[in-house]
């Protein structure tokens, strides 16, 4: 069998694609267990200093979760469901979250329910122009499980959230860009193109001040000020002694291109 996510290196940038699309690259614990191993690997690699996550297809990114995969589960009773369905979920989608370096989603067609998670946490998202994304889960009546009932008034406004929510109306790419769900919609044949783009130019930096931006706005943004300048203050401190921090004054000083090192 096909892994469930192929792994791809361009340059300083891991291509992750999701790889179920016969299924509309709907999630089932072997493809969310192969995504966290998958970022766990990219984390640990310094010749990668970021991700592009994208579906197999080109009908999806994700169709979000395998309910004909996780029933078992939630017919096994609430401490099962929670353990194996809700929990799985949500680790993964935080793990996404609090990545250490920037994942970018390339929505190449359908993101609902746990494919629209996925990309809430993500730090970037770019779309092609005929993607949808939904809040499908009422249907199967249940509210979104993997995050999403948290991340998507955060980041869209409550009312918005909350009619996508309670109606599982989709809405389109151009609608997501100007809610703030995804940072811009590209035509579909550029996708991966401008994707590899953001990543190679982000790459360009300091992979400790990625990190730090990364860390200090996930960290800061649903805390009082005052505590997110502390998050903010302790972040900068662990910058000052680096390598990074000063070839980049150095750099600017003598008028060159810095030299960035990771250290």
């Amino acid at each position: 069998m096909s892994d469930p996510v192929l792994f791809e290196q361009h340059g300083k940038t891991a291509l992750l694609t999701l790889n179920r699309p016969s299924k509309l690259n709907a999630l089932n614990y072997d493809l969310i267990d192969h995504l966290v191993r998958c970022l766990d690997e990219c984390e640990a690699r310094e010749d990668i200093r970021a991700v592009i996550l994208t579906g197999g297809g080109d009908r999806a990114f994700s169709a979000g979760a395998d309910i004909e995969g996780f029933a078992p589960s939630l017919r096994a009773g609430q401490e099962t469901a929670m353990r194996e369905f809700v929990r799985r979920g949500q680790a993964m989608t935080a793990r996404i979250e609090t990545y250490p370096k920037p994942v970018i989603v390339a929505v190449n067609g359908l993101a609902y329910g746990g494919g629209c998670e996925i990309t809430e946490a993500a730090p970037l998202a770019l779309a092609c122009e005929e993607a949808m994304f939904s809040k499908a889960e009422i249907r199967l009546g249940f509210a979104p499980p993997f995050g999403g009932s948290q991340r998507l008034p955060r980041l869209i406004g409550r009312k918005r959230a909350l009619r996508m929510l309670l109606t599982a109306d989709p809405i389109t790419a151009r609608q997501a860009c100007d809610f703030g769900l995804i940072n811009d919609v590209v035509p579909k044949g550029k996708l991966l193109d401008e994707a590899f783009a953001l990543s190679g130019k982000i790459a360009e930096f300091s992979p400790l001040a990625v990190a730090a931006c990364l860390g200090s706005v996930t960290r800061g943004i649903n805390v009082p000020i005052d505590e997110g300048l502390a998050i903010e203050a302790g972040y900068f401190a662990r910058m000052v002694p680096t390598h990074d921090l000063t070839e980049g004054i150095a750099a600017f000083l003598e008028k060159r291109p810095p030299c960035f090192e990771g250290r």
